[in-house]
C-alpha cells in the first residue's frame, strides 16, 4: 500500500498495462461438445519503420529503385504501413459470448486494459 497525496487514505498500487486492439475477424466455430461458438481474432496493429536498407551492387540498386516506382505508380503493389499481429484470440460458445455483454463488429477499435488479474474492453 501506497499513501498518494490525491486521497487520505492509504491507496492500492496497481500496475496496468493498456494497449489498443482492432476485432480483425469472427468466424462460427463449435467447442468440443459440439455447441455452437465464435472464435474471436483481436490484432494490434503497429507503425512500420520506412529505413529502407540500400543494396551495394549497382543491378541491386536498380531492382529496388524499380520496385519502388511500381509501388509508387500501380495500386497493386500497396505500400503497407502498418503491420498487424494477432494479439488476442477468443474461443466463447453462445452462452459465454452473451455473458461477457460486449457486441464485436469486426474493425472496431478496443481499449485493453490489464489489471488486477483481469482484462477489460473499452470501446474506442
Amino acid at each position: 500500500m501506497v499513501k498518494s497525496s490525491n486521497c487520505n487514505y492509504f491507496c492500492l498500487s496497481v500496475k496496468q498495462k493498456m494497449f489498443r486492439v482492432r476485432v480483425n475477424k469472427i468466424e462460427s466455430t463449435r467447442d468440443v461438445d459440439g455447441n455452437l461458438g465464435k472464435r474471436i481474432e483481436l490484432v494490434e496493429e503497429r507503425e512500420l519503420n520506412n529505413y529502407v536498407m540500400r543494396p551495394q551492387t549497382d543491378e541491386a540498386k536498380m531492382i529496388q529503385d524499380v520496385l519502388q516506382a511500381l509501388q509508387q505508380q500501380m495500386p497493386v503493389f500497396p505500400q503497407k504501413q502498418q503491420l498487424a499481429m494477432p494479439k488476442i484470440l477468443l474461443f466463447l460458445t453462445e452462452s459465454e459470448y452473451d455473458s461477457l455483454a460486449i457486441n464485436f463488429d469486426v474493425n472496431q477499435v478496443y481499449e485493453i486494459t490489464l489489471a488486477n488479474q483481469g482484462i477489460k474492453f473499452t470501446k474506442v
